[in-house]
């Protein structure tokens, strides 16, 4: 069960158009790739994915689930979306855990053994295989994933504290001041039994709810700590981190491995076509991209341009974006069919101050573009900047300066 309906409210505009899960990562592939190649390359293929907010991107680009080989007739890929039931009021998931209560008819067809509930908006490589046999051969009632984080990063996850027979002992959800780096990854094994009984209308939230109230009860949970390679994208600038890391000479994540590869869905586009004047350092660029000017350190999606004497640095680019001629795109984030004017330049200055509207998510010097925005030829905007999805010139009206910190939106 992937539970791919978040709404992402951190990744501010990026995911206004769509659910986090299907918000564009490396260049071609979409977040939740990684969470359907892991159940693949494990060897799962009874699949479901629970969709919630502004599915529809996110159900495109599933489909049938071909590029995963999951367009099976018996298990497969199966998208889920909140219905109206018989004698139930609400249409909508109040949590991870009433998510899957919801859909518990999906289950009971298939009587499992187990029950892996997957996070879909994490960035990770995993084999469930030795995860499933801890949980057999514990014989917990629960398993969670666990791993360890920046002690400053930890509020943002749900905390653990086991003993040294790997028992949790306590599990509290997102504490202000946490006092332990363990965190859940949001990847959990539940005995079908187990899950059954416990899942209740009282108890709608996995790790708010359902987790600490069975550690409370005694019941068996146990942690299984991953050593790999994990990181929750929730914010912008983990986004942008976690994007750009893939440029170093040794990822975190490596997507050349050909032993675990990341499947998507990717359209037949041309191969990428370099200029004369271009010029690309430590770079990703997709296929039917058009490069004429400087590329540095930057992460392009299929069918992007940057024009003659245009330099995009410590950026990512997505689909169908196009860089006109000398203008400059710096550490910003463009999402699909964005324009940017010959001569203009996103993200500019030194001046970081907060975004106005958005501080506690605009705050680290990256300028975003919403969908289709175009910013006009020779205008300049400053760092954490957000130009909504839509906006057009005239959005800008006689303005040549967004001064750092500012929003442009369609109603100006």
């Amino acid at each position: 069960m992937i539970l791919a309906g978040g709404e992402g409210e951190r990744l501010s505009i990026l995911s206004q158009v769509r659910a986090k899960p299907g918000v564009p990562f490396g260049g071609k592939y979409r977040i939740i790739d990684f969470a359907l190649s892991n159940t693949v390359n494990s060897g799962l293929t009874d699949v479901a994915v629970l969709t919630q907010y502004a599915p529809r991107s996110l159900m495109d680009h599933i489909g049938l689930g071909r590029p995963w080989d999951l367009d099976r007739t018996h298990g497969g890929v199966t998208l889920l979306q909140p219905f109206i039931g018989r004698g139930r009021a609400r249409d909508w998931y109040r949590g991870t855990a009433d998510a899957v209560l919801q859909n518990l008819d999906y289950i009971v067809d298939r009587d499992p053994e187990l029950v892996l509930v997957l996070a879909g908006d994490h960035v990770y490589k995993m084999d469930y295989r030795p995860f499933l046999a801890m949980h057999r051969s514990s014989q917990a009632e629960v398993t969670c994933a666990v791993r360890t984080v920046p002690l400053e990063e930890a509020h943002r996850f749900g905390i653990l504290e086991v003993d040294a027979a790997g028992r949790v002992t306590d599990f509290i959800e997102k504490p202000p001041n946490p006092t332990s780096n363990l965190v859940s990854m949001g990847v959990y094994v539940f005995s079908w039994p187990v899950l059954r009984e416990i899942l209740s209308s009282e108890r709608v939230d996995f790790g708010r709810d359902l987790l600490p109230w069975m550690v409370a009860a005694g019941r068996r949970v146990h942690a299984y700590e991953f050593k790999g390679y994990w990181q929750d994208v929730g914010t912008v600038e983990s986004y942008w981190r976690t994007s750009l890391d893939l440029l170093s000479d040794d990822p975190g994540i490596d997507l050349n491995d050909l032993g675990w590869l990341i499947y998507t869905k990717s359209e037949e586009r041309p191969p990428a076509m370099i200029g004369p004047t271009a010029r690309i350092e430590r770079s990703m660029v997709s296929h039917g991209c058009v490069i004429e000017g400087q590329v540095e350190h930057s992460i392009l999606s299929p069918g992007v341009r940057v024009g003659a004497g245009a330099t995009v640095r410590d950026s990512i680019v997505m689909f169908d974006s196009v860089i006109g001629a000398d203008a400059v795109v710096d550490r910003s984030i463009l999402d699909k069919e964005c324009h940017v004017g010959a001569g203009a330049v996103v993200g500019e200055g030194d001046d970081l101050r907060p975004n106005r509207d958005e501080p506690e998510r605009l705050y680290a010097g990256i300028t975003l573009l919403g969908k289709r925005a175009h910013v006009p030829a020779h205008v300049h905007v400053g760092r954490n900047c957000r130009i909504d999805p839509g906006v057009g010139p005239a959005a800008f009206g006689r303005r040549r300066v967004v001064r750092s910190g500012e929003t442009v939106s369609s109603a100006g």
